[in-house]
């Protein structure tokens, strides 16, 4: 997928908006390559940043079976941090979710005047909104517990974000590694912030050497029919330079025996933003006895 760096020469890192290190002219043998890191970089920070990307989150709110009623006022069942006092009432019922919208609050379902509608949660293509001003919410499911993500464009977490912080790119970091498929698939118990257990396939391992020293990480398929495996790790780094429960990376479906991993790629999942996301954690295979150097590092605001 990339082109094969032989030459490196060190950067001159600047922690700007969109934390990307700046690149002197001296680097030209490696230019390729390290403005493609920055602009898969620039376009992580506009994804993040985006009027209903993660840092959007203001609430997250777990249904209780029956009759739950949605505003801003106290009295209500679900509370929520700003919008009309009373949006209507959700019913959940055998795990399926109706809501009823309370006529003054001027609330809109999937953008119309709807004033009820049966839910349809994340696991599809486009759970139902329910929107009102700069507010929307949407169910999501989690093993069968059913809940409200609530977004809000105008989030403080959004509208004041820090920017992020990079460790300077480093093309060694680029790694092939051996791959070794599973036949049939291994499925790789992944527990999450919820304290539930997550089960993805895992069609083989990334067995790579760095300093001499052998490593293996298993990469799962998030959702089925995805063009790329998804890697949750963590390793000596985290917890101090970079976040503590985890980080993400994707990469390539493995080809002629090889895949790439790419650490210059590794990214924070949306809890180090926000407490309002449900994030996998690094299950304990995929927690390496190493400093991975390379990627994003901790969120300088990053909640307590």
């Amino acid at each position: 997928m990339f082109k094969t760096i032989v030459l490196f020469t060190a950067v001159v890192c600047t922690t700007g908006f969109a934390g990307m290190p700046a690149v002197s002219a001296a680097t030209q043998p490696v230019d390729a390559y390290a403005k493609e890191i920055q602009t898969w970089r620039a376009q992580r920070v506009e994804r993040l940043q985006a009027p209903n990307g993660w840092l959007s989150l203001i609430g997250l709110h777990w249904l209780a079976e029956g009759r739950n009623t949605v505003g801003s006022a106290k009295d209500n069942d679900i509370v929520l941090a700003k919008g009309p006092a009373r949006i209507g009432v959700l019913t959940l019922k055998d795990g399926k979710a109706r809501i009823e919208l309370d006529a003054r609050a001027g609330a809109t379902i999937d953008g119309t005047q709807t004033k009820s509608a049966e839910l349809l949660d994340d696991s599809h293509d486009k759970p139902t909104s329910i929107a009102f001003g700069t507010v929307a919410f949407y169910l999501i499911d989690r093993n069968g517990k059913k809940g409200l993500r609530v977004k809000d464009s105008q989030a403080h977490t959004r509208t004041q974000f820090l920017g992020l912080d990079d460790f300077p790119i480093d093309p060694s970091w680029r790694i092939q590694a051996q791959w070794v498929p599973f036949a049939p698939a291994h499925t790789l118990e992944t527990p999450n912030v919820l304290g539930q257990i997550d089960h993805y396939p895992v069609p083989g391992k990334a067995v790579f050497t760095r300093d001499g020293k052998t490593y293996e990480v298993l990469p799962v398929i998030e959702v089925p029919g995805d063009k790329e495996l998804f890697l949750i790790f963590a390793d000596r780094t985290s917890g101090k330079e970079t976040y503590g429960a985890a980080r993400f990376l994707y990469a390539p479906m493995p080809s002629d025996g090889k895949i790439v991993l790419d650490f210059n790629k590794a990214y924070n999942p949306p809890c180090a933003f926000t407490p309002y996301a449900t994030c996998p954690l690094a299950p304990p295979e995929n927690r390496l006895d190493l400093a991975v150097t390379a990627g994003e590092k901790k969120y300088r605001g990053g909640h307590p």
